[in-house]
């Protein structure tokens, strides 16, 4: 991949995440975002759902070891909405920032969103930074999250002209849940 204005290089791969990789994605986010990571208004969205089919990726260095992580979820927007997927947690590994990570894997999780036929993405981030790939607050003034959020964070893209026209209410849960794992019987 080659950086972009103002960023360095740094050699990397972007895979499709892996059971094998989740470990190392969450310690990832815990040193790029922090402790409170798990009190996000997104995270509302994505607790106990796994995200959306086909859109898990990680950024790999040269070594192998995961250097980024993206996911998208299925939401509606609304009651009885229509569908959408939510972005997030971006993240990339704080010793190697400014290498164009992040850049890349919003680009190919945009792409692959897009050609498995999604037609809009939201996430609650700053407009500055993802405006670049084409998110803006535009077309969210009738969207809300469940909880806290800020709400000129709330971005949206269309992938499909039109998708969002008349979008309105809270931003729901849906896609498949996570298996309960079920614990062993005391004898």
């Amino acid at each position: 991949m080659s950086p972009s204005r103002g960023e360095t290089a740094c050699a990397f791969v972007i895979t499709a995440e892996t059971a094998a990789d989740v470990s190392a994605r969450e310690a990832l986010l815990d040193r790029a975002m922090g402790p409170k990571r798990r009190k996000k208004s997104s995270e509302k969205l994505r607790r106990g759902r796994r995200p959306s089919e086909g859109l898990t990726f990680v950024a790999r260095d040269a070594s192998g070891a995961v250097a980024g992580t993206v996911r998208l979820w299925d939401v509606v927007l609304g009651e009885g909405g229509r569908a959408a997927l939510l972005l997030g947690p971006l993240a990339v590994d704080p010793a190697i920032k400014n290498t164009g990570i992040g850049s890349a894997l919003m680009r190919h999780a945009i792409a692959e969103a897009a050609r498995l036929g999604h037609a809009a993405i939201l996430l609650v981030g700053d407009a500055p930074y993802y405006q670049r790939f084409g998110f803006s607050a535009e077309k969210t003034g009738s969207l809300a999250m469940p909880g806290p959020y800020e709400r000129h964070r709330l971005l949206a893209l269309e992938l499909v002209e039109g998708a969002l026209a008349g979008a309105q209410g809270t931003l729901k849960a849906a896609g498949r849940k996570l298996k309960a794992q079920r614990l062993p019987l005391a004898a």
